[in-house]
């Protein structure tokens, strides 16, 4: 994802609170811009309570593709049910796409991994973990590929991890390089390759290096500054950067978790282990899943 959260020149400016967006929603204000859409805290009639509401910008509503990568992402997330996913409300065509999710009290890991002075407990990383693994094991049991895991599309509340955003999924197989965030592609994604469940793994790994270690597995500095975020703030876009040969990932290996941070040896071979560059190498969610459980006897 990237900062972009500066209203562009000439861009119209956010809908104001009051708005009525869709029949039974009021807006309450705006949380977010990102490149393609707008975020805003909302009031479901219906249910009595807040809400979350993703709708294209004014810029972007006569863009049929980023519209119906909205609408298609609004229909997984209503009709997916798992403790570990963003639940959706409800979904419009129209007046205008809009999606409806529900509030989340907690705050982005991104930010969180910011703000602590410490960092997490080695169990409340591996908690994280098998929460991840149990949220993408649902996914891939859809036939779906999440390709955007990273710190900014968890919301953290009270230890209950909630993955974000599937603006970017899709089934195994080809993609266009690059898609995804820069800081967290798999090799395979910088190049271009097919993509299976390892690409995955390897999002959940690079999230798991930072809430361990506090930074990405390769730090490219600015680049991943953009990736701390309000909750729902995923604008899920391509974020290939042009040159393969810019890709860190596709250099070198990350530093081994052990060199920035002292962790069980079983948890720091399992978050390097994802981090693989050869997709058949690095563990199966439900290798990595059980191994982490192994570390929570009493919290499996």
């Amino acid at each position: 994802m990237t900062e972009a959260r500066v209203r562009p020149v000439g861009a119209a400016p956010p809908l104001r609170p009051g708005t009525r967006p869709a029949p039974g929603y009021v807006l309450l204000g705006h949380l977010a811009r990102t490149t393609w859409l707008d975020l805003y805290d909302s009031w479901s009639e219906e249910r009595d309570c807040r809400c979350v509401i993703k709708v294209l910008r004014p810029d972007c509503r006569d863009d049929a593709e980023v519209a119906e990568r909205l609408l298609r992402e609004g229909r997984w997330l209503c009709d997916f049910t798992h403790p570990h996913l963003v639940r959706g409300y409800e979904v419009f065509a129209s007046p205008g796409p809009l999606v409806v999710l529900e509030t989340l009290s907690g705050e982005t890991l991104s930010r969180l991994v910011q703000r602590l002075k410490r960092r997490p407990a080695a169990i409340d990383v591996a908690v994280l973990g098998a929460q991840l693994c149990s949220a993408v094991h649902y996914l891939h049991g859809r036939g779906l590929l999440h390709l955007d895991l990273k710190p900014s599309n968890v919301v953290v509340e009270r230890g209950h991890a909630k993955v974000l955003d599937l603006s970017l999924a899709r089934p195994p197989g080809s993609a266009p390089p690059g898609i995804g965030t820069f800081s967290y592609l798999a090799p395979e994604q910088a190049r271009g390759d097919p993509l299976t469940a390892a690409t995955d793994v390897w999002g959940i790994g690079a999230t798991l290096y930072e809430a361990a270690c506090g930074n990405a597995p390769f730090d490219v500095g600015d680049e991943g500054a953009g990736d701390r975020a309000p909750p729902h703030g995923s604008d899920g876009s391509d974020s290939s950067h042009g040159d393969e040969d810019r890709y860190p990932q596709l250099e070198g290996s990350a530093p081994p978790v052990a060199a920035r941070r002292r962790l069980p040896r079983t948890l720091a071979a399992g978050i390097d282990g994802c981090l693989r560059a050869d997709p058949s190498a690095r563990p199966t969610v439900a290798e990595l899943a059980s191994s982490l459980r192994a570390l929570l006897p009493d919290r499996a």
